[in-house]
């Protein structure tokens, strides 16, 4: 069994503890915070990290499920939403969508085309141009498998109110905000 099989295990809670994971307040100065505060706001970086761990069990199992890699899920997914859509999904679209060169996807396409997962076709309007669609079959084994799971989190959003989904929604973005790789990040260029 590869490493990758192998079920994965939900890091203990304490892991996202702000006491225990930066107990000196090296990169966090909670001096102006109660310890109940700082109690509450572990156990809310608790939370996203339960959420994190279901999120890459799902996409483990998805790719598993569906023998394909990280790249190709999110080409299928694009397609998806193209095809919902009534858009033509092109290779240079799906080029843009994962940000990835034209020589990359290429070879993505044929891999997904030998394998049967996706169809090329002539733009209708472009004669330079093709048109990438995904199969019936594959369609629907994505929908029936990741799609459904995570679909589920609808059910969560919906138990909440108006406003907690408001503060929700803003918190969330306030947190892909301060967490998106910025121009402080040159660690993350190197």
């Amino acid at each position: 069994m590869t490493a990758a099989e192998m079920p994965r295990e939900a890091a203990p809670a304490s892991l996202y503890h702000l006491d225990k994971s930066d107990p000196r307040s090296e990169l966090i100065d909670r001096s102006a915070l109660q310890p109940a505060e700082v109690a509450e706001i572990s156990e809310l970086m608790g939370a996203l990290g339960r959420l994190r761990d279901a999120e890459q069990q799902v996409s483990e199992a998805s790719m598993k499920y569906m023998q394909l890699g990280r790249t190709d899920m999110q080409a299928l997914h694009y397609l998806i939403v193209a095809g919902n859509q009534g858009e033509l999904a092109t290779p240079s679209g799906i080029a843009a969508h994962l940000n990835i060169s034209s020589a990359s996807t290429t070879k993505l396409l044929d891999r997904l085309e030998r394998a049967g997962h996706i169809t090329r076709a002539p733009h209708p309007s472009d004669r330079r141009a093709l048109t990438i669609s995904i199969t019936p079959e594959t369609r629907e084994a994505a929908m029936q498998s990741v799609g459904r799971q995570h679909a589920r989190r609808f059910f969560a959003a919906a138990r909440l109110t108006s406003e907690e989904r408001q503060v929700v929604t803003r918190f969330l973005d306030d947190m892909a905000s301060e967490i998106s790789l910025g121009d402080d990040a040159e660690w993350a260029r190197g």
